[in-house]
């Protein structure tokens, strides 16, 4: 993603927590960037590390601004975050939209974030080349610090090789024919105990489309023994004790 991971600046965070909560939406997506400019509370601050929740690296490597342009002094591509209408002649992206420009960067990139109440200044949106707004309800645009960081930082992520946890275990391989063979003609046959097959002359197109059902789901041979199981205690309990 460009020569770097993006920076992410928080401008006047009023609380602890939420810089805290700002840092762990940023390592959860691999960002560990976090510059502040003029805390209300001064930093560091006790309430973030709890917050953060682990994300301990972000908060020990944080550094302090008094300005925003000192902050991004370093920075080739910045992108103010809002919700409101500014009055600037500046490109105005989704987050998607600038997830996908930060990928192609030159230089480092970064994000402005602006305090809890107040957002940013228009001064200091001035000082970014585009404006990166999230689509909300019109009637409610009420994003939270951390809320607002967790989508951007997410959007940067899927520009990255990230680790999917669901995507660790290897997919079971397809059944054989030969198993799914053996599940289909028993369904059948436990269809035909049961006088599924009605009216008679249905039974080629209605077994076709059992056919059909089973086959195009990619059953693994586990699957299939699974379902065979099912099959079987279903035809015994028609049946009752012997």
């Amino acid at each position: 993603m460009g020569a770097e991971p993006p920076v992410i600046v928080l401008v006047r965070p009023q609380l602890g927590q939420n810089i805290g909560k700002a840092a762990r939406a940023m390592l959860n997506f691999g960002l560990d960037d976090l510059r502040l400019v003029a805390p209300r509370d001064g930093w560091p601050n006790p309430s973030a590390g709890p917050a953060a929740a682990g994300a301990d690296v972000v908060l020990e490597r944080a550094r302090l601004f008094g300005s925003v342009a000192e902050a991004v002094g370093d920075c080739a591509h910045v992108y103010a975050t809002t919700v409101r209408r500014r009055g600037l002649v500046v490109p105005v992206l989704s987050p998607e939209q600038a997830a996908r420009e930060v990928h192609g960067n030159d230089g480092a990139s970064a994000f402005l974030f602006g305090a809890e109440r107040s957002g940013l200044e228009t001064e200091e949106v001035a000082l970014a080349g585009r404006i990166v707004t999230v689509p909300v309800n019109p009637v409610f645009r009420s994003l939270n610090l951390a809320q607002a960081v967790i989508l951007i930082a997410y959007e940067l992520s899927k520009q990255r090789a990230m680790a999917i946890p669901t995507d660790s275990r290897p997919a079971e391989p397809r059944a054989p024919q030969a198993h799914l063979e053996g599940l289909v003609i028993q369904l059948y046959e436990a269809l035909e105990t049961a006088d599924y097959f009605q009216p008679p002359d249905r039974t080629p197109a209605t077994r076709n489309t059992i056919r059909t059902i089973l086959t195009k789901a990619g059953w693994s041979s586990r699957e299939v023994q699974a379902l065979r199981g099912i099959v079987r205690a279903l035809a015994e309990s028609r049946r009752g004790p012997a």
